[in-house]
C-alpha cells in the first residue's frame, strides 16, 4: 500500500464531508426525527386518551341505558298498579251502583205493595159493604160508609 497524496486528499475530503454533514445535514435530520418521534408519541398518547374516553363514554352510556331501563320498568309497574286501581275502583263503583239499583227496586216494590194493599183494602171494604147492604137490605149513609171503610182499612 502506498501512502500518497491521493490518500491524504481523500481523507481530508472525507473529514470535510463528515464535518459538513455533522454541522449542516445531521441536525435537521435529528430534529425531523425528534419531531416525528414526538408526533408519534403524542398520537399514541392521544389514542390512549381516546380509548380511555371511549371506555368511559361506554360505561356512562351503559349506566344511562340501565337507568332508562329501570325507569321504564318503574313506569310500567306504576301503569300496572294504576290500571289495577282503576279496575278495582270500577268494580267497586259497579257494586255500589248495583246496590243502589237493588235498593231502588226494593223501594219501588214496597211502594207497589202498599198500593196493592190499599186497592185490596178498598175492594174488601166495598165487598164487605155490599155484603152488609144486602144483609141489611138497606143502604148505609155516606158518613157511616166512611167510618166502616176506615175501620176495615185499619184492621187489614
Amino acid at each position: 500500500m502506498d501512502f500518497n497524496l491521493t490518500l491524504i486528499g481523500q481523507t481530508i475530503a472525507m473529514i470535510v464531508f463528515v464535518w459538513f454533514c455533522m454541522k449542516f445535514i445531521w441536525p435537521p435530520i435529528l430534529e425531523a426525527l425528534e419531531e416525528r418521534r414526538k408526533t408519534i408519541a403524542d398520537g399514541l398518547a392521544a389514542g390512549e386518551r381516546a380509548q380511555a374516553d371511549l371506555e368511559k363514554a361506554q360505561a356512562e352510556a351503559q349506566k344511562v341505558i340501565d337507568e332508562a331501563k329501570n325507569q321504564a320498568l318503574e313506569i310500567v309497574d306504576q301503569a300496572n298498579r294504576r290500571g289495577q286501581t282503576l279496575v278495582d275502583e270500577a268494580r267497586e263503583e259497579g257494586h255500589r251502583e248495583r246496590e243502589r239499583q237493588i235498593e231502588a227496586a226494593r223501594s219501588e216494590i214496597e211502594q207497589e205493595r202498599n198500593q196493592v194493599r190499599e186497592q185490596l183494602r178498598n175492594q174488601v171494604s166495598a165487598v164487605a159493604l155490599a155484603s152488609a147492604e144486602k144483609i141489611l137490605q138497606r143502604e148505609v149513609d155516606a158518613q157511616a160508609h166512611q167510618d166502616i171503610l176506615g175501620r176495615l182499612a185499619s184492621e187489614i
